[in-house]
């Protein structure tokens, strides 16, 4: 059995085992829907190289993580440093559509309103 397919599981995430893992994941999605998600990289070593992926912009960060129980993204959206949105879609297209909008500087009441699955810091929403 291949590192990949250990670190995810081919149960959970067949698909993500076949690409390499969730950042070649997320930058297939992204490319196949013509979606901008910028340079992922993926985590730095052991499991997370293949069950975490990550995106800076001058706004700020997105960090995405897979569920281990079940089949689910984690997304952390993050501005100075601080996670000012969260939440979790069970499918990779979700997931690239925040990045996507989130890179375009669209505002974070504006993203809570279009993906229901994302949490936004109470202080942020009034802010925007």
């Amino acid at each position: 059995m291949s590192d990949v397919s250990t670190a995810l599981g081919v149960r959970l995430y067949p698909d993500l085992v076949e690409q390499g893992g969730l950042a070649s994941a997320l930058a297939a999605t992204a490319a196949r829907h013509g979606l901008d998600v910028g340079r992922l990289s993926a985590g730095d070593s052991g499991r997370s190289r293949y069950t975490q992926a990550a995106m800076a912009c001058d706004r700020g960060s997105v960090h995405v993580r897979l569920g281990s129980d079940a089949r689910y993204f984690m997304i952390n959206l993050s501005e100075g440093g601080r996670v000012e949105a969260h939440g979790d879609a069970c499918d990779l297209l979700p997931v690239v559509q925040v990045v996507d909008v989130w890179r375009g500087g669209v505002p974070l009441a504006d993203l809570a309103a279009r993906f229901p699955f994302l949490t936004v810091r109470p202080a942020r929403v009034q802010a925007s």
